[in-house]
C-alpha cells in the first residue's frame, strides 16, 4: 500500500532527511587516508544520537551498524569493520535517520586522494544521473519514467552498469515502503506519481558489469568483476511542477570541498544539473 503524505508529515520527513545530510557532511569533514570504515560508523551514530535522534539502519532486519560503508567494488550494505581507507579509495556512505516519528535517508559517495579518471567520471555520472531521475518525479509521470532517465543516461549514453536486484522506495513512518523505483525501465509503466508521495531515488552504478554477489556477511554486494560501483541517493516528495528534494547535498558538498583529503576534480563533469541540484 502507498501511503501518500500531508505537508506536517513531509515537513517531518524534511527535518529527518536534513539531519541525514549534516550526519553526511560530518562524515565528510573527516574523512581521510587511515580511518576504519567502523569509525565513520561511530562518528555517524554519536552525532545523530547527539541531536536527538536515532539511527534508522541500526538493528534494522538485524543489520548491526548504524550506516553502510561500502568502498571501491563494494555496491552498498557494506557492513563498517576495521579496513583503513587507502589513497585512491572511494567510498559510498548511506545513512538514515528516525526524527519526530520519520525517517529520511541519503547517501553519497566519496573520493580519497588520487583516484582514477575513469571512477571519478563514474562518480559525475551516478550524481547527474539521480537529479535525471528526480526531474521526472512529477505528478502525472510514473516510476517508469524515473527508472528510464536514469539507466538511459547511464547505460545507454556512458555504458555503465545499472544495478537491478536494488531499488530506491518509499519513506515514511517506514524507512522502506511502496512504491519500489527501479534505476532501469521503460517510459510510461509503473505506478502513476501523485502529490504527496515521498520516494528515495537511489541509483547504483557500476563502472563495468551490473552483475552483482552477496558476500557471506548476507548483507555486502559486490560488483561480480570487482570494477568499482558508485551510490548517490535523495529523499524527495513529487510535486506538480517540479520535485522537492528533501536532503540537501549542498551541505555534504561545501564539507567535502574544504576537507583537502577529498578528490572533488570529478565536479568537472558535474553541473548540466545544478539548477536542480541547489
Amino acid at each position: 500500500m502507498i501511503v501518500y503524505k500531508s505537508e506536517e508529515e513531509i515537513d517531518r520527513i524534511r527535518k529527518s532527511a536534513r539531519l541525514v545530510s549534516l550526519t553526511l557532511a560530518e562524515i565528510a569533514r573527516h574523512l581521510k587516508p587511515g580511518m576504519t570504515t567502523r569509525e565513520i560508523d561511530l562518528l555517524a551514530e554519536a552525532y545523530i544520537r547527539e541531536q536527538g535522534a536515532i539511527p534508522s539502519f541500526k538493528n534494522y532486519q538485524g543489520y548491526p551498524a548504524s550506516c553502510c560503508v561500502s568502498v571501491n567494488d563494494r555496491v552498498v550494505h557494506g557492513i563498517p569493520d576495521a579496513y583503513k581507507l587507502r589513497e585512491g579509495d572511494i567510498v559510498s556512505v548511506d545513512c538514515g535517520v528516525l526524527l519526530d516519528g520519520f525517517h529520511g535517508d541519503s547517501a553519497y559517495t566519496f573520493a580519497i586522494g588520487r583516484v582514477d579518471e575513469a571512477v571519478l567520471s563514474l562518480m559525475a555520472a551516478t550524481k547527474t544521473a539521480l537529479y535525471r531521475g528526480i526531474e521526472q518525479a512529477i505528478a502525472g509521470n510514473r516510476v517508469g519514467d524515473i527508472a528510464f532517465a536514469i539507466q538511459q543516461y547511464t547505460e545507454k549514453q556512458r555504458g555503465y552498469g545499472v544495478v537491478r536486484e536494488l531499488v530506491g522506495h518509499g519513506v515514511g513512518r517506514e524507512l522502506h515502503e511502496e512504491p519500489q523505483v527501479p534505476n532501469y525501465g521503460k517510459r510510461g509503466t509503473g505506478v502513476v506519481l501523485r502529490e504527496g508521495l515521498v520516494i528515495a531515488i537511489e541509483p547504483m552504478i557500476n563502472l563495468g558489469t551490473r552483475k552483482i554477489y552477496y558476500l557471506d556477511d548476507g548483507w555486502t554486494v559486490v560488483t561480480q568483476d570487482h570494477k568499482p560501483s558508485a551510490h548517490y541517493e535523495h529523499t524527495i516528495v513529487v510535486r506538480k511542477k517540479k520535485a522537492e528534494i528533501l536532503s540537501d547535498f549542498s551541505i555534504v558538498e561545501e564539507a567535502e570541498q574544504n576537507n583537502p583529503a577529498l578528490n572533488t576534480d570529478y565536479y568537472r563533469w558535474v553541473g548540466e544539473h545544478e539548477a536542480v541540484a541547489h
